[in-house]
């Protein structure tokens, strides 16, 4: 059964002209500023002209700042009608099925990354030197774009899975969604992944969706990588 992701959210957002019915919300961890949620309702809802966001108990008017966004209520005004975005979600493909990239693709992510680019823990399977393994994607026949090293971060299964469930938003500051009993929220992904002097430096994006989906699998059988 698809998880229940409105459980424990303690921001919560509505059109002000149906203030009874929640449009969406989050949990808020702390690390989410309210230049943050601003962005991520510009996302999420479809309106014609600019909207004002206010939380309810308050009267607190959100503006484009670095200040925490505060737990609460909050309306969205609009001069024109308010839509949720319903554009589709990016379904995560289960690559080791798909690709045929465990060896190389993995070994490459391994070895430039040696820990878990998230929590910073560290990867016990890595064993020495195994750069000779990595090659490149020009010289590749055939290779699809999957493969690239810029496509994959080091994660251990269980922040895997949380990724997987858009539980976790890395751009490359972290957001959890979820109850932070990782300590994650408000950490920064780790350089080693995205050192600019480096060919293989990941590719950030942000990782956001709406309601809750099945767990999915992990993409190899090792259980520490992720698409």
């Amino acid at each position: 059964m698809p998880i229940d992701r409105s459980l424990g959210r303690n921001v919560k957002f509505y059109d002000a002209t149906s203030p009874e019915v929640a449009l969406g919300g989050m949990i808020q961890n702390g690390s989410v500023t309210e230049g943050n949620f601003l962005d991520m309702l510009g996302i999420l809802l479809i309106t014609e002209t600019p909207i004002r966001v206010q939380e309810r108990g308050s009267g607190h008017i959100v503006m484009k700042t670095n200040n925490r966004l505060e737990a609460g209520h909050y309306d969205v005004y609009c001069d024109s009608p308010i839509n949720v975005n319903n554009g589709p979600w990016v379904f995560r493909l289960i690559s080791h099925n798909v690709s045929g990239r465990d060896g190389a693709f993995m070994t490459g992510i391994r070895v430039r990354d040696g820990k878990c680019v998230i929590s910073g823990v560290m990867n016990p399977r890595l064993r020495g030197n195994m750069g000779q393994w990595i090659t490149d994607m020009d010289d590749t026949n055939g290779s699809s774009k999957i493969n690239s090293l810029q496509n994959g971060m080091l994660l251990p299964s269980n922040i895997h899975q949380m990724f997987d469930q858009y539980l976790i938003s890395v751009n490359p500051d972290i957001i959890v969604f979820d109850e932070d009993y990782l300590g994650l929220d408000g950490r920064v992904l780790d350089p080693v992944c995205r050192d600019p002097n480096n060919e293989h430096r990941m590719a950030i994006s942000d990782n956001m969706r709406g309601a809750g989906e099945p767990i999915f699998e992990h993409d190899f059988s090792s259980g520490d990588m992720m698409e």
